[in-house]
């Protein structure tokens, strides 16, 4: 009877631990933001996409909603609109509800438009996050030169927000030539990094989504997740570089 007294009490404590680990775990776990796509424009002049999700730490709903000229490559119609309720009882839901009103008429712009021609999530392992090529188009046998986009990472000069977190980190990205007679090109170097982007430590390829419009020229947008530092551990939000397809 004590033996099954001890047993029992050892089943407890290592329950009880087990369950205090996976709280702390819990605790310590960042926050990666959702994304959505909104598209193309239909004369393909302004890309639209949505990240939303809960804080780590507060709890709090947000969403922020990004609009981007792919002419000169920056925010553009007034945006980024940004949402944060705080209330930690708030749903998600609302909060894109209300991003979507700040927004108004210009969301009535996008319906979609584009192709998710190449797609990494967070919790794939198997891909090469820095490194992502693609067929522009869903057509077999293919019509169109390959798109081919790779990110490197490098320190960049410490901003005063993040020196207690080490060093600040920059990405640049290239469009790579895939076939003779072309270049290779500079997209996106950064020479410091804004305080928006907080303190970043990973860059990585999320989309490459592309746009043929009826009249004028192609276009594509490369989705980037930055991954910094957040309250609780690592936080993923997202940005976009956009251009032509020659």
């Amino acid at each position: 009877m004590q033996m099954e007294t001890i047993m029992k009490a050892f089943l407890a404590g290592t329950a009880l631990l087990a369950t205090l680990m996976l709280t702390t775990l819990a605790a310590l776990a960042g926050d990666f933001a959702n994304r959505e796509i909104h598209g193309f424009s239909e004369d393909g002049k302004l890309f639209a996409f949505e990240e939303y999700g809960r804080q780590d730490g507060s709890g709090f709903a947000y969403s922020n909603l990004f609009i981007i000229d792919t002419t000169t490559d920056r925010w553009t119609a007034n945006s980024p609109y940004r949402v944060l309720l705080r209330d930690e009882n708030s749903a998600v839901f609302d909060a894109r509800e209300q991003v979507r009103m700040q927004a108004g008429p210009v969301m009535k712009s996008f319906e979609g438009r584009g192709i998710l021609a190449g797609t990494n999530q967070p919790t794939e392992v198997s891909a090469d996050a820095k490194r992502m090529s693609v067929n522009p188009r869903p057509v077999v046998p293919p019509i169109d030169e390959q798109l081919e986009f790779r990110i490197a990472t490098y320190q960049t000069p410490p901003t005063t927000l993040c020196e207690p977190f080490g060093a600040t980190i920059g990405f640049r990205l290239l469009k790579v030539a895939t076939s003779d007679g072309k270049t290779t090109k500079m997209l996106h170097e950064d020479q410091n990094v804004p305080d928006s982007r907080g303190c970043p430590h990973d860059y990585s390829i999320a989309d490459v989504v592309t746009y043929y419009p009826d009249a004028g020229t192609p276009k594509f947008a490369v989705v980037i997740l930055v991954t910094s530092q957040g309250f609780e551990g690592p936080d993923g939000r997202f940005m976009a570089v956009t251009g032509e397809i020659d």
